[in-house]
Order: C-alpha cells, then sequence, then structure tokens
C-alpha cells in the first residue's frame, strides 16, 4: 500500500512541477500560441516515462530467470542449496519481509542480485561462481547485502527515480524540439512539424537522457552504502566486510562480470567500477564506510 501511496503522489507531484515550470517560464502560452495542446504533451511524457519504467519493473523477475537462465530453488536438491534456501529465509525474517524466490545461475562471475516489483514477492540469485570462490560466512553477507535492497525497496524506488527523470526528459526534449524548429522556421507560415523538430528533439532527448543517466547512477552508488550497511546488521558485521574484501581480491585478479541482462547490473553485489557511469562505488570505499560504521 505504501509503494502504490508514493507511486500516485509522485505522478501528481511530477505533473504540478511540470505544470507549474511551464506557467512560470511562458511556456504553456508559448506552446499554445503555436497551436500545440501543451496538456496532452505533459499527460504524454508523463505516461512513457513511467510506464516503461515499471513494465521493466513488473517483469523484471522473468527477465532475470529467463536471461540468466535462473533455477529457482522449489525443493533443495542438496546440502548447498538446502543451506543457501535455509539463510535466505532467516535473512529475510530478520529484515521483516516475505521470503523471496532463491535461486542460482551457471556464471563464473562471483555475484548475486536481487530484483522484484514488490518486497515480499522478490527474487534473489546468486552465481555458481559465487559459491566456488566464497566461504559460507561471505556468501552469507552477499546475500545479506540482497536482502537489505529488498527490505530497502530499491527496485521499486530507483524505478520511481528513474520514470520521474523520464517524464522530465520526454517534455523537456519535445519542448525544446518546438522551439528549435520556430526557431529555423521564423517567417514561414506552412504548418506542421519541420526537420527542426525531429532534429532538435532526438538530439535533446539523447543529452537530458545522458544527465539523467548521471542522477541515476549517483543514487545507485549511495544505495550500496546503504545495503552494505544494513546486510551488517542482519549478518554480522564481520562477515559482510569479509564478503566486500573477498570481492575486491577476485576483482583485482580478473574477475569477470556477466552482462546477460544489463537492466539487473545495478542490483548486483558488484559491478563495473568508474565514477560518473558506475552503478556501484569502488569496494575499497565500500570497505572503509563499512569499517568506521557504528554496527
Amino acid at each position: 500500500m505504501k509503494r502504490i501511496i508514493l507511486f500516485t503522489a509522485t505522478n501528481l507531484a511530477i505533473v504540478a512541477v511540470l505544470a507549474l515550470l511551464a506557467s512560470l517560464l511562458g511556456v504553456d502560452r508559448w506552446l499554445t500560441a503555436q497551436g500545440i495542446n501543451w496538456t496532452f504533451l505533459l499527460v504524454f511524457s508523463l505516461l512513457i516515462g513511467f510506464g516503461g519504467a515499471f513494465i521493466s519493473l513488473a517483469i523484471s523477475k522473468w527477465m532475470a530467470i529467463h536471461a540468466y537462465r535462473i533455477r529457482v530453488i522449489r525443493q533443495p536438491g542438496d546440502s548447498t542449496e538446502r543451506w543457501l534456501y535455509d539463510t535466505v529465509r532467516d535473512l529475510s525474517q530478520r529484515a521483516g519481509i516475505g521470503m523471496p524466490d532463491v535461486g542460482i545461475y551457471d556464471s563464473p562471475e562471483t555475484n548475486a542480485f536481487a530484483t522484484g516489483a514488490r518486497r515480499n514477492n522478490a527474487l534473489v540469485a546468486v552465481s555458481t561462481g559465487l559459491l566456488n570462490n566464497m566461504r559460507a560466512p561471505e556468501v552469507e553477507g552477499v546475500l545479506a547485502h540482497e536482502v537489505a535492497h529488498v527490505a530497502n525497496g530499491d527496485m521499486v524506488t530507483m524505478t520511481l527515480l528513474q520514470g520521474v527523470l523520464n517524464t522530465f526528459v520526454v517534455f523537456l526534449s519535445r519542448v525544446l524540439g518546438f522551439v528549435i524548429d520556430a526557431a529555423l522556421r521564423r517567417g514561414d507560415s506552412r504548418g506542421g512539424l519541420g526537420i527542426g523538430y525531429f532534429v532538435g528533439s532526438f538530439v535533446a532527448q539523447i543529452l537530458l537522457g545522458f544527465l539523467a543517466m548521471l542522477i541515476v547512477m549517483a543514487y545507485s552508488r549511495r544505495r550500496e552504502f546503504r545495503a552494505d550497511a544494513m546486510g551488517a546488521q542482519l549478518a554480522g558485521k564481520a562477515d559482510m566486510l569479509s564478503a566486500l574484501r573477498r570481492l575486491k581480491l577476485i576483482m583485482e585478479n580478473r574477475g569477470v562480470i556477466d552482462d546477460r541482462a544489463a537492466s539487473l547490473s545495478a542490483m548486483k553485489i558488484s559491478n563495473k567500477t568508474g565514477y560518473l557511469f558506475a552503478s556501484h562505488p569502488p569496494l575499497e570505499k565500500r570497505i572503509e564506510a563499512l569499517e568506521r560504521a557504528r554496527i
């Protein structure tokens, strides 16, 4: 229910902010004078912006299972699967969420991720590489990190942020396209949209989308620190630190990243790092932050 309220409030806030900006800047009057229904444009932007983001979230579990060929554990078949299933169940109970589906996918990467549209109907998946390259306490630290993502509602929050930014990108790129087209066709009385609109809105959408991606990645990096901290509360600080240190060692020795479903990369325990375009902070910074944390 909280997520529904948040979604509704966010939609209303976006409409209100864009309408206010359009009014203050005189954009609404200018668009109307050009024969453009700016209210329709605003609603269209909202539907496109949030529609794509929420469709992606709604099918995220299905997409992950099929992209990575995840074998969901319905009935544990051996001691490893039993331990994995029981550990996720215990961590979920401590976090106060419903038991996620637990799955394993064949991959050399040492990684795990969480996805799903709801906190009580999520998926936590681990790679065979993680199970082979980490000790049990380290695997538990990784699982605690992923359960923390679910408990914090990170999948929904990331979707809301992406939807907000998508809405602004779609709306502003179209407005800039209209402005560019009007400037190029000054004195031309012919109706309809010219090449200036299509080229202008296309370029503006690329540039604005680029800026939006920087914002999403910056939020994603902050979210990783919070998941580390909660993971330490669930599994113990020592296990969480041990997991991060092991990941750092593996990545320094040319650890691989499986990018079969790039849209899920932000929900993994580890990913390619850099700066502005990275969904995860450098592992050394995560280790330092967790060492300083009072948990």
